[in-house]
């Protein structure tokens, strides 16, 4: 699909641009951009300024973005008629995306809860965060207007405390702290994120559940302050101390096996949106994760 821009678009962001253009969201526009739109034969991002006459190309035309509801299997930690506290498997991606159009948790809650439609942004209805495809855990949904609203906002007041387990590499001492350092992208690597000194503010606070000295790990419980991409693992990575399993930015060599990056949303602490009632919703550590833990310590009994 190959586009003109009018005289009266001079100037605007491409998102913004589409969107006026095709008569669909900004959200909606934004995804399309990351597909790989060009203007007048340019690879574009989605702050990319066009201009009037310029011809913007598009690989896909934007109907085929939207969302579509999917049977897609998941688990429901606990659901009523305002919210659903969903127990992802690892694997699973949150919403669509470049690489990642089907096969989403969005597709399946829109497919399980059709009442959620037009509920927060397009193309990811009801949910209020997100976790990384290889994170399992709790994670919360609004299933109307109003309760997803509530819900994000006390999100970004940080009134939502979302709880992880972590094995990470050595032994921290002391047993308890903070890692206070912004985050931002790699620019070496754009698809990363690093400790930069222009980054966003993020916070982690951590306590050790135990090391285990003869294994060179430390079991974590990580509490967020901030939900930036990728918080937890950049953090720890930068105090020396990567998340075992993790091959983006740990050291490939760990010293104990796990079958993918042991990471785990294990609870979730909010206000009700309806009730005003505090919420805590837990999810188990999942079997493959159980099972690395109840490996460790066993060297030293040998």
């Amino acid at each position: 699909m190959i586009l003109e821009v009018p005289p009266a678009l001079d100037g605007k962001r491409l998102d913004k641009a589409l969107a006026d253009l095709l008569g669909i969201s900004r959200a909606i526009a934004k995804e399309l951009v990351s597909l790989g739109v060009s203007v007048d034969e340019k690879p574009a991002r989605a702050n990319t300024r066009v201009a009037g006459g310029s011809l913007i190309s598009t690989p896909v035309p934007p109907e085929k973005l939207a969302l579509q509801p999917e049977q897609v299997d998941f688990e429901v930690l606990y659901e009523d008629q305002n919210l659903i506290v969903v127990n992802k498997h690892p694997g699973l991606v949150v919403h669509p995306g470049a690489g990642q159009p089907t096969g989403t948790l969005a597709a399946g809650l829109l497919y399980r809860y059709p009442d959620i439609l037009g509920v927060g942004a397009p193309g990811r209805w009801g949910l209020v965060h997100r976790l990384d495809k290889g994170t399992s855990g709790a994670l919360l949904v609004g299933r109307d207007q109003a309760s997803f609203e509530k819900l994000s906002a006390a999100l970004r007041a940080r009134e939502v405390t979302r709880e992880y387990v972590a094995l990470v590499e050595g032994t921290i001492r002391p047993p308890t702290g903070s890692i206070d350092a912004p985050i931002g992208r790699d620019q070496a690597q754009p698809t990363r994120r690093a400790v930069t000194p222009d980054g966003k503010r993020a916070r982690t606070h951590y306590q050790v559940v135990k090391n285990y000295e003869d294994d060179n790990v430390a079991l974590v419980d990580v509490q967020l302050e901030t939900g930036r991409t990728h918080q937890i693992r950049v953090h720890f990575a930068a105090i020396g101390h990567p998340v075992v399993g993790d091959r983006v930015y740990g050291t490939g060599s760990f010293p104990v096996e796990s079958p993918r990056v042991f990471l785990h949303a294990g609870r979730l602490t909010f206000a009700h949106p309806g009730s005003g009632e505090e919420m805590v919703v837990e999810a188990p550590l999942p079997p493959d994760l159980q099972e690395v833990v109840d490996r460790l310590g066993q060297r030293g009994e040998e």
